[in-house]
């Protein structure tokens, strides 16, 4: 499981947070298309579809990396768990990274 998605539902679901139904929506459902989109893109034809749905999932981490910004600038969240969070989602992006780098590679290869 990446990190970004096991972590998503802990935080989300205490204090103030819990009760912003839009605000930990979004976010949870950012956390989810990030492995979704994986999976989806997996499944398909060519490695060069699959690498365009690993783009997708990349930029989902990013939007919950975005959206973990307005839940410290709202409260809802210290620096602490901000920074863990964020991290959490940077080390998302680089395994996905990996992976469409290693596609690449792959491709040129062949």
């Amino acid at each position: 499981m990446l990190p970004s998605v096991s972590v998503s539902s802990s935080f989300t679901n205490e204090g103030a947070f819990a009760r912003d139904f839009g605000l930990r929506d979004q976010i949870q459902r950012a956390a989810v298309s990030v492995m979704t989109n994986i999976a989806e893109g997996f499944d398909c034809d060519s490695q060069i579809e699959f690498a365009r749905f690993l783009g997708y999932s990349r930029r989902s981490a990013v939007e919950m990396q975005s959206l973990l910004y307005a839940a410290l600038d709202i409260g809802y969240i210290n620096k602490t768990t901000f920074d863990t969070e964020y991290q959490q989602a940077e080390k998302t992006k680089a395994i996905i990274g990996g992976l469409k780098t290693s596609l690449k590679k792959c491709s040129v290869n062949t």
